[in-house]
């Protein structure tokens, strides 16, 4: 995002974003590329985003003063990204029935975790057979094939890794789940919400 977003998320001055985000690239827990007269920000790598949802764990808790807050903390709270996972109850369901069905091992916050099988009617329908191919080539290839990741709003692990990355993906592209402009909360769909209901 550029940083005209970030400090409107942040409800900060655009300087002050500057300021914090120059602070953070010279610290290398984030990058930036300018694409025309824009650069834009992202976080460094997953490790970064593991570290930012530990601190979220000993974070103060903000006071709801208003109800967009309210509505944004609810969405957060069902279903977000967390770098390139979901997060949030629905991903804990998702571990949940994953578990399960055998198709994983029971998870812990990071820890490597194992895919056993893909050939369970969940392990199906996410198409578990891919993740082999998620994140092949390049450096993300050094991820974990199945780790645990510690959810902030819930206390336990969702699924991060390679197949964290590749169930996010294939629930945006079968239309479970979608990017809310703004925040990293997902909005589930009605297609999503019955396919939850189906998992327990």
């Amino acid at each position: 995002m550029p940083a005209s977003e970030l400090a409107a998320i942040a409800r900060v001055k655009p300087p002050t974003a500057s300021a914090h985000l120059a602070q953070l690239v010279a610290g290398g827990l984030v990058t930036d590329r300018r694409i025309g007269r824009h650069r834009y920000f992202a976080l460094a790598g997953p490790e970064v985003a593991s570290a930012v949802e530990a601190l979220q764990l000993i974070a103060p808790r903000r006071a709801v003063t208003s109800y967009s807050q309210s509505a944004t903390a609810r969405r957060l709270a069902e279903a977000r990204s967390c770098y390139d996972h979901l997060a949030g109850r629905i991903a804990l369901d998702l571990a949940d029935a994953l578990v399960a069905e055998g198709a994983i091992s029971p998870l812990d916050a990071g820890e490597p975790g194992r895919l056993h099988a893909t050939d369970g009617p969940l392990g199906m329908r996410l198409r578990l057979a891919d993740v082999g191919d998620v994140g092949s080539t390049g450096p993300r290839s050094r991820r974990p094939e199945v780790r645990g990741c510690l959810d902030w709003t819930e206390r336990r692990p969702h699924i991060a890794g390679r197949l964290g990355s590749h169930l996010l993906a294939v629930l945006l592209a079968d239309g479970w789940v979608a990017r809310v402009p703004g925040d990293r909360s997902l909005q589930v769909t009605a297609a999503g919400r019955e396919a939850f209901a189906a998992l327990g």
